[in-house]
């Protein structure tokens, strides 16, 4: 039920509990708890009324003001990452024709030679897919989730980040169709996808943060 339902619903259920006429509702919201008191407007005493209309009031109330839920909530908050494991990766580059390598031929996460993709979020698997598949180019992990990349919150350990070996045809698809950007603090430059994602040149390869699947 979306919340405009949820809205409906609570009028509607406000509607029947039938406040009897010259009588002021007044709901007072103290930090998460939510009371209601009804106010004789002609006599001036409270009388404490609960309803199971102000109940289903203050579990809406509680979600919009619940990190994750409402304009309250962030975009982190509200979508946190899907983790993923090196096997489920694996399947997923291979299903698409994406290969992987690593100069010490394994895939510790706590070894800095190898290529991991343990703890790699969903969103940046599928963004490798949708690559492979909108370039038709050979596409070559070369670094994942393992240790020894820099540090951040959107960094390879988290799981945003992918690195691919350069090659001409992916080189010239991210040229000719992403957008560039500028250069990143370290001087690397920096090529802005359609959908957010940012392809940075490192030299000898391509270091990938992924926000988003790229359209998947």
């Amino acid at each position: 039920m979306c919340l405009s339902d949820y809205t409906r619903w609570i009028l509607f259920a406000l509607y029947r509990t039938r406040v009897e006429p010259g009588t002021i509702s007044l709901l007072h919201l103290h930090h998460s708890r939510l009371t209601a008191s009804t106010v004789n407007s002609r006599k001036g005493t409270p009388t404490m009324r609960i309803r199971s209309a102000l109940t289903a009031l203050a579990l809406t109330t509680g979600a919009l003001v619940a990190p994750g839920f409402g304009v309250l909530a962030t975009a982190t908050d509200a979508f946190a990452a899907t983790k993923i494991s090196h096997a489920t990766a694996t399947s997923m580059f291979s299903s698409v024709g994406i290969t992987w390598s690593s100069s010490g031929g394994c895939s510790n996460r706590n070894n800095a030679t190898c290529t991991s993709f343990d703890q790699l979020n969903l969103a940046t698997a599928q963004g490798a897919q949708t690559l492979k598949r909108a370039t038709g180019c050979a596409l070559n992990i070369t670094g994942g989730t393992e240790t020894g990349h820099a540090s951040g919150t959107y960094s390879h350990w988290n799981g945003y980040k992918l690195d691919y070996g350069k090659n001409t045809c992916v080189t010239n698809y991210i040229k000719n169709t992403f957008t560039y950007i500028g250069l990143r603090g370290d001087g690397a430059p920096q090529y802005q996808s359609g959908s957010g994602n940012i392809y940075a040149d490192e030299g000898n390869h391509w270091d990938v943060l992924y926000y988003n699947c790229g359209g998947c």
